[in-house]
């Protein structure tokens, strides 16, 4: 840092400082779970922040109904919602540390 000018060396403490931000905040939203339920809840989901299934709950009424292709639907339908819950809370977080600005490769 020695040599640059102030600007310079405040600017890279500031996108030190933000980076440390934002891999605390990643840590944090990926011990959160996130839950979607599909059928009324017939069928429940829950994601972790890292987007990984963490639980797959089937009321069992639904089995009895032998609508496999529905299943399928409804587990696909609440798996997708939860992960997109996911990702959208983790952009939100993300966004509040770097005031919106878009850096490639910093999450």
């Amino acid at each position: 840092m020695k040599g640059m000018p102030g600007g310079m060396a405040q600017l890279m403490k500031q996108a030190n400082q933000m980076q440390m931000k934002m891999k605390k905040a990643q840590e944090e939203l990926s011990k959160k779970e996130y839950e979607a339920s599909s059928g009324g809840g017939a069928v429940k989901v829950k994601v972790n922040g890292d987007h990984l299934l963490t639980s797959l709950t089937i009321d069992a009424e639904v089995l009895k109904a032998g609508d496999v292709e529905m299943l399928q639907d409804m587990i696909l339908s609440c798996t997708n919602e939860a992960i997109k819950t996911a990702k959208d809370t983790s952009s939100k977080e993300m966004e509040k540390i770097t005031g919106g600005m878009n850096i490639p490769g910093m999450f």
